[in-house]
């Protein structure tokens, strides 16, 4: 990791940030189409979409926390975890748009 300098190019700044909102939107994404699939129902109880994005959070949360304490060579930053929030959003608001036919009557 020492080799790698700030001089080296990147796609832009903020480029980061953009990754950690995708992969988290992709994660998020990933575990509430396997809950569906395990559970085999068309349609997740809130409580569980609420546990889900807890887990994901939390998730995102915990690497943050040993960037910062464990690895000598990474830091923590709160706008990573930030965006690993808005990511983990982001799914879920695409998961009930994409399902509002289901959910608009509770709601």
């Amino acid at each position: 990791m020492s080799s790698i300098t700030d001089n080296e190019a990147s796609f832009f700044e903020g480029f980061d940030k953009l990754v950690h909102t995708g992969l988290f939107f992709v994660l998020t994404s990933l575990i509430l189409r396997g809950k569906l699939k395990q559970q085999k129902a068309q349609t997740l109880r809130l409580s569980t979409v609420v546990k889900i994005v807890l887990f994901s959070v939390f998730f995102g949360a915990f690497i943050e926390l040993l960037q910062w304490k464990v690895f000598t060579y990474r830091s923590g930053d709160w706008w990573d975890l930030f965006c690993d929030a808005l990511g983990v959003s982001m799914s879920v608001f695409s998961y009930f748009c994409l399902n509002w036919d289901r959910y608009g009557k509770a709601f």
